[in-house]
């Protein structure tokens, strides 16, 4: 992501920091994102750290759509000084739409950091215009139904791509 899309913003809760991603994340996050089980439900398989980085440096140039905006962070988690997963919107319609997505890292599921880190983004991206907020999550995926809830999306009825539609209308 590069600084204009996302304005250098870092973002900090109780326990966590959402830090612009850099290429310079991605040895440490190829390792968070190692776990092949991670990817049972986000699909693909884990990058390794070249190929991290060049998708880093891809994300890092921005979107070629000048009406879209790709925002994109790293969760470090302070106490451990260590990096944990990331978060990400997609920001079309003038900034007024976000679709939003977490990944946590296997070793740290279940400590409320994907909670904790997509209340954050979802907070932020309200304060900045954001009037409604997406998320996919899969049907078979509990644990991110849970953060999408907690962040304030419901499910529709709407499947995409296999996934539940989420959307949180701000007024």
């Amino acid at each position: 992501m590069s600084a204009a899309d996302d304005d250098g913003v870092t973002v900090r809760t109780d326990r966590l920091d959402l830090v612009p991603l850099a290429v310079a994340h991605a040895d440490e996050m190829a390792v968070v994102l190692a776990d092949p089980a991670l990817h049972v439900f986000i699909g693909g398989a884990p990058l390794t750290p070249p190929e991290l980085r060049a998708r880093y440096g891809r994300l890092a140039a921005g979107s070629p759509d000048p009406g879209v905006r790709w925002r994109n962070w790293v969760v470090r988690l302070r106490a451990e000084e260590r990096l944990t997963g990331t978060v990400q919107a997609t920001v079309t319609d003038g900034g007024r739409v976000a679709e939003v997505a977490w990944v946590i890292g296997t070793e740290w599921q279940g400590r409320g950091i994907a909670t904790e880190a997509a209340r954050a983004l979802t907070a932020l991206l309200v304060s900045e215009g954001a009037r409604l907020l997406v998320a996919h999550v899969h049907p078979a995926h509990p644990a991110s139904a849970a953060v999408a809830r907690a962040a304030g999306l419901t499910p529709t009825d709407r499947l995409e791509d296999g996934e539940v539609r989420w959307e949180r209308r701000v007024v």
